[in-house]
């Protein structure tokens, strides 16, 4: 037991992590298997069991991992998860770390379907809003597909057939497989980047779900979603539907439908033209034809054919206008006399100087009458005061000190001595007098048991 080293149950089980991470086959390795006993956490971490039919192993999937996945895992979904198998030093159990998930099966890819078409439409990736008007005679048109595949065949033939000056432009692309949604990606953003067509469709032809998989992954959702280029989406055959189709300007069925919508139809635009042309040359022969009638009736017209009569009818009637103006005139001026006169008659009943003298003598009787009550308001004020001095003057404390009183206040001279209890032995007194005051001290005291007056 001495010449063994004992390891303590930390370091064993490091021991072990570190045998397991340096595992080439454990640190990169996909596993398949049913989840259960999943839990999402409020961290964003999601902690559940991988099982088959014999075995289980515990899995984590940590937030930054799991915010990419294209669907939530559930209870009971079966999945293909990719990560590194390590041990939990704390608890001595070893564990699924893992980094990719995806649905196992069609049903999952259903799943998977449905709740990304869930979640972007509440996005509003889907709205009609932000869908972007075709243009109606595009210049050039962009194809990303694959280039070997025959729906590029079926929208470069379409193209040439129906619009031949169209330029078009092909990226092509991978459209299967799991590095195909990154290559659609990029031909979006390329020509958005180059900006040099009007319109770009992107598809590819029929097939199962898992080979349409791409079309349906949130990167190329999101790349139709911000393209400021109008998009077509052309994917599979006509029940086909993948999340490109709900995201892009317009769906159409097939992509043969698609270039059939990008670009109108010569023929149609030569037909329409032929029409308008011979609309055009209709309406030029319907106005020549108004115009010659016009022409045709102004020169019957009476004016044109015997000027010289509507001109002395003119002449006719001017001459009348003239002497109408004339009577107008002399009785205007007969008015301005009469009215002149009236004027003149109110002006001199109202003369300014006799209306100067009326008023000076009446201010002069106004100033008089003022004087006269000033004169009378005075006297009487006047009388008052003497009645209000004489009453004050015998009411004055100088008066009363004359015949012997006197005032005696404390010695800040603020309170009035009026009884034995407002001073005390000893206590310093001033004395005011008719002609003066002076300084006293109180030696002695008595109350007066009779005479519960003032004391002086």
């Amino acid at each position: 037991m001495d010449q063994q080293k004992v390891l303590s149950i930390k370091d064993l089980s490091r021991y072990i992590r570190m045998k397991l991470d340096s595992d080439s086959l454990l640190s990169d390795v996909w596993i398949r298997g049913e989840i259960s006993n999943f839990t999402h956490h409020s961290s964003g971490h999601m902690y559940f069991t991988l099982k088959d039919e014999s075995s289980r192993i515990r899995a984590i999937m940590f937030g930054s991992h799991n915010q990419k996945l294209p669907f939530l895992p559930k209870e009971g979904a079966r999945v293909i998860a990719r990560g590194n198998v390590t041990v939990y030093e704390r608890d001595g159990q070893y564990q699924f770390y893992a980094t990719h998930m995806q649905p196992d099966g069609i049903g999952s890819l259903y799943l998977a379907f449905e709740q990304l078409k869930k979640r972007l439409e509440t996005e509003g990736l889907f709205a009609t809003e932000h869908k972007q008007k075709l243009p109606a005679y595009p210049r050039s048109i962009g194809v990303i597909t694959s280039p070997t595949g025959a729906a590029v065949k079926d929208i470069m033939i379409t193209l040439q057939r129906r619009y031949p000056q169209v330029h078009i432009i092909l990226y092509p692309v991978l459209v299967q497989g799991k590095d195909a949604a990154p290559s659609v990606v990029q031909a979006i953003k390329v020509m958005n980047k180059l900006a040099e067509v009007d319109v770009i469709i992107v598809g590819r032809g029929g097939g199962s779900l898992e080979e349409l998989w791409a079309f349906n992954e949130e990167i190329v959702a999101r790349a139709i979603y911000q393209s400021k280029i109008p998009i077509i989406s052309a994917v599979g055959h006509e029940t086909d539907f993948t999340i490109a189709d709900f995201v892009a300007d317009l769906r159409a069925a097939t992509p043969t439908a698609a270039a059939e919508l990008a670009v109108p139809n010569m023929a149609d635009v030569k037909a329409s033209l032929q029409h308008m042309e011979r609309q055009l040359r209709q309406s030029l022969r319907q106005r020549v034809s108004y115009y010659r009638e016009r022409l045709g009736a102004l020169q019957r017209s009476p004016v044109l054919v015997n000027p010289r009569r509507t001109l002395h009818q003119h002449t006719e009637r001017l001459d009348k206008l003239q002497q109408q103006l004339t009577r107008s005139m002399r009785s205007g001026v007969k008015l301005s006399k009469e009215q002149k006169s009236r004027v003149h008659q109110s002006l001199l009943r109202f003369n300014p100087k006799d209306q100067v003298a009326a008023v000076k003598k009446q201010r002069e009787k106004n100033e008089h009458q003022l004087h006269m009550a000033m004169a009378s308001i005075l006297k009487v004020n006047k009388n008052q005061l003497g009645t209000a001095m004489k009453q004050l003057d015998a009411l004055s404390p100088l008066k009363v000190m004359s015949r012997g009183y006197s005032l005696v206040y404390d010695e800040q001279e603020q309170h009035l001595i009026k009884s034995l209890n407002d001073v005390k032995l000893g206590d310093l007194v001033k004395i005011r007098v008719n002609d003066g005051q002076f300084d006293a001290q109180v030696w002695a005291m008595k109350e007066d048991k009779l005479d519960h007056g003032e004391g002086h």
